[in-house]
């Protein structure tokens, strides 16, 4: 299942997205998003969680929680 991570803090790194959601389960894919020009965080990321049980953990537990300072919002990305 894809996840869509936004409102992350511009200096939150995809190794510290991954470890925040491996908490819930297994990742296969982190793709934080970067600015080409600048190589700096766009404020989002996509997540690949295969199991739909802890894709489901991971959004109840981690929408509208407080990550360095940003709420970030945690949804299922549309196909």
């Amino acid at each position: 299942m894809k996840l869509l991570v936004r409102n992350l803090e511009r200096k939150t790194t995809e190794h510290e997205i991954r470890v925040l959601f491996s908490t819930y389960g297994t990742v296969t894919e982190c793709n934080l998003v970067l600015d080409q020009e600048t190589g700096l965080s766009k404020g989002f990321a996509f997540i690949e969680m295969p199991d739909e049980k802890e894709a489901k953990a991971a959004v109840e537990n981690l929408n509208l929680s407080t990550v360095a300072k940003s709420k970030i919002r945690v949804k299922f990305a549309q196909n």
